[in-house]
């Protein structure tokens, strides 16, 4: 089979770009691996300024209809510390990753993209045409270019980041609670000893709890509290961080505790020789910042706009590498500097007790990550 584009992975940066050109008139195969409804390590929220691209899919209505109550206000959780301030632009919300993905990918599908699902990419083959896509089920399918979209956490197939442990990798957790006293319009951000996150409420009642914890502190944390790795990871939270201990005062976890990583923030590769790559595999932004849904979204949006029209593919390739540094860059930049101040002892502590005294300034952080203008 031939088609003028193969997008793997229909998450939401895969389905956002397969919807785009096949609405242009491509012939798209949109190729994943895992079988939907799938959960997934995420902190679920999507920022306003998304708010038009869902819109311009067509599921705003199902999204709204799902999604948890608008977040008008942002917060920071350190040690005894709570701080709280209006969030510019209001009105993000926040959805699980089992109902997020399966509303993009079958916007995909009604635009004309062709789903190959569940099917794992195990080989790309050059052609002086564009690449041979060789599936785990032995079917293999042609296309002009090959658009990568399938994350960062992949360990094996063509995509796969070289990752050896270090000391400072972040690994990801996330959980579900139920009956959660956090205020309904509340994202707060958790600083805590070893890492830092984030809750929010999301669909049906639930309120998620992300975080990432470097790799040299979660042996410590276990030694500390037992149990299995994210369970002693909550109960970490909960003992060094008051603001998240009263959210989860008399909340019941739903579902089972995830994990994922390593998580390697960056800007990586975005174009190579007809592969681009969108979604964390082309950048990927500390998860501090609450942007990785949105950043996905907007980087195949952007994507996809460049290769509409354009012909020769190398020239799309360059200017998509200069058009994503100067979207995305500030935010990664911004995201890395939050990050850092969330982690080190020091800086948590004096920049809990600045933010204290000048709530502005989660305002003005919530600006720079890219969350209003």
């Amino acid at each position: 089979m031939q088609f003028d584009a193969a997008v793997v992975g229909a998450g939401p940066a895969g389905s956002t770009a397969a919807r785009l050109l096949a609405k242009a008139g491509w012939r798209v195969a949109l190729i994943e691996k895992a079988e939907f409804p799938r959960h997934k390590v995420c902190g679920e929220f999507i920022s306003a300024a998304t708010m038009p691209l869902l819109e311009a899919c067509g599921i705003a209505s199902a999204f709204f209809a799902g999604a948890g109550p608008p977040v008008r206000q942002v917060a920071l959780y350190a040690a005894s510390s709570i701080t709280q301030a209006p969030l510019p632009s209001g009105g993000g919300r926040a959805l699980g990753r089992e109902h997020l993905d399966l509303l993009l990918r079958d916007a995909a599908l009604a635009a004309g993209a062709m789903l190959f699902q569940p099917a794992e990419l195990i080989a790309l083959e050059r052609h002086p045409t564009g690449y041979l896509c060789r599936l785990q089920s032995g079917e293999s399918l042609q296309a002009r270019m090959v658009i990568a979209a399938s994350g960062s956490w992949n360990s094996k197939g063509p995509f796969a980041l070289d990752r050896p442990a270090r000391p400072s990798d972040l690994l990801g957790f996330k959980a579900h609670f139920r009956r959660s006293p956090l205020p309904e319009d509340l994202m707060p951000l958790l600083a805590f000893p070893g890492g830092y996150g984030g809750m929010v409420h999301s669909d049906a009642g639930r309120v998620s709890l992300s975080c990432c914890v470097r790799r040299d502190a979660l042996a410590t944390i276990r030694a500390r509290h037992g149990g299995r790795a994210a369970e002693a990871v909550f109960a970490h939270i909960a003992a060094t961080t008051k603001g998240a201990a009263l959210a989860l005062a008399g909340a019941e976890p739903d579902g089972a505790f995830l994990s994922a990583g390593p998580i390697r923030p960056g800007i990586r590769t975005r174009y190579r020789d007809g592969i681009f790559f969108t979604g964390n595999l082309g950048g990927e932004a500390h998860p501090v910042i609450a942007e990785g849904i949105s950043m996905a979204v907007q980087s195949s949006t952007l994507l996809a706009k460049l290769l509409i029209g354009e012909a020769d593919i190398a020239l799309a390739g360059r200017r998509y590498s200069r058009a994503w540094r100067q979207t995305f860059a500030p935010r990664l930049e911004a995201s890395r500097l939050f990050a850092h101040i969330a982690m080190q002892p020091a800086t948590r502590a004096l920049a809990a007790a600045l933010v204290h005294r000048m709530p502005a300034l989660l305002t003005f952080g919530a600006c720079l990550a890219g969350k209003a203008p």
